[in-house]
């Protein structure tokens, strides 16, 4: 009977020390993120841009093996396999394992990847157009349709959504993809000026003349995040240029989407101190418009284009706005403006 009664002692001594002010369990409670982190290594960092991520309501998950924008019951790993259309391979990235020793590869291939170990293997930002007009078609192609990847998609509207950690080697750049991180900016692309009606298509003029986007029918909801957003180019003339020694025309981007872009280059330029926030230049200090030489393209590190590295490919093409984004994200850092003739001493080819 003691013993008993010496149980129940210690059971109340033990409830009123749960129930004691200063000794209560602290109420659960989330912490709300500001709406502009991105992940990296596990861990956020704020941009000043908004960002949703894989994981918020309304992203795009390229962890995901099932086919996003597939029907429901149509869209799972099985199913893609079964119909022969689509991914050959369930996954869409890789691990960042050029360079790495075998004992270096064996602490990340779990997950182990940590902000200094990354900060040793990236060194370049990868600028893409999509060539699909927005984001949610981008990722339909990229995901479901073709198996590839990028880090980031920058919708018309400056929304930037991050579809992998930065520890993921995402599938976007062929010989870079080990070093790199992409982006893929929504824009129709760069033609030949012959094979560029699309443009006119998707840019009819408005009672002013200025071009203006009408994403067609057929896409259905376009899942721009911002519905009044109105989306027009930041310049309103087809802009014309050459990239890899063809002739091109392309509508700007948008003013959203170099705000956003600018602020996210500096972000990553502040995170991976490899990506120097700089272009590739000739020996007159301006961009160079064709790809980079291997040793050059193996040696560089900062903000490139696809067309440094493949000769295939000429975005984010002629209408790029380099410099806002170069000086933009050099004055979020508190650098100084490039000179010319100082940028062509460091970049000179």
């Amino acid at each position: 009977m003691k013993n008993c009664f010496r149980l129940l002692g210690l059971l109340a001594l033990a409830f009123g020390l749960l129930v004691a002010p200063g000794c209560r369990t602290a109420p659960r409670t989330f912490t709300h993120r500001k709406g502009d982190e991105i992940v990296v290594a596990g861990q956020l960092f704020h941009t000043g841009t908004r960002v949703i991520t894989w994981m918020d309501p309304n992203g795009y998950d390229a962890y995901r093996i099932e086919r996003r924008f597939s029907r429901y019951e149509e869209s799972s790993w099985g199913k893609t396999v079964e119909t022969g259309k689509g991914p050959t391979v369930p996954n869409r990235y890789s691990l960042r394992a050029s360079g790495l020793t075998p004992e270096q590869i064996e602490r990340v291939r779990g997950g182990g990847w940590d902000l200094p170990a990354l900060q040793q293997v990236v060194d370049q930002f990868v600028i893409h157009y999509d060539a699909a007009g927005i984001s949610k078609t981008c990722f339909k192609i990229l995901h479901d349709m073709r198996g590839l990847s990028v880090h980031f998609l920058l919708d018309v509207d400056g929304t930037v959504y991050q579809t992998l950690d930065l520890k993921e080697r995402a599938w976007h750049a062929t010989s870079s993809n080990d070093r790199s991180i992409g982006i893929e900016i929504a824009n129709l692309g760069a033609y030949q000026p012959a094979k560029a009606q699309i443009l006119e298509e998707w840019y009819p003029r408005d009672a002013q003349g200025r071009p203006v986007l009408q994403v067609p029918a057929k896409i259905g909801d376009p899942m721009i995040y911002r519905k009044d957003y109105v989306v027009r180019p930041a310049r309103p003339e087809l802009i014309r240029g050459n990239v890899q020694g063809t002739d091109l025309v392309q509508y700007d981007y948008t003013p959203a989407q170099y705000a956003a872009l600018v602020k996210l280059t500096a972000a990553l330029c502040k995170l991976f101190p490899r990506i120097a926030c700089d272009y590739p230049r000739d020996a007159d200090g301006k961009l160079v418009l064709k790809k980079l030489p291997d040793e050059t393209l193996k040696t560089f590190g900062g903000v490139i284009g696809h067309f440094h590295i493949q000769t295939n490919k000429v975005d984010p093409g002629p209408a790029f706005q380099w410099d806002w984004v170069i000086e933009g994200a050099r004055r979020e850092l508190g650098l100084r403006p490039i000179a010319p003739r100082r940028a062509a001493a460091r970049w000179s080819l």
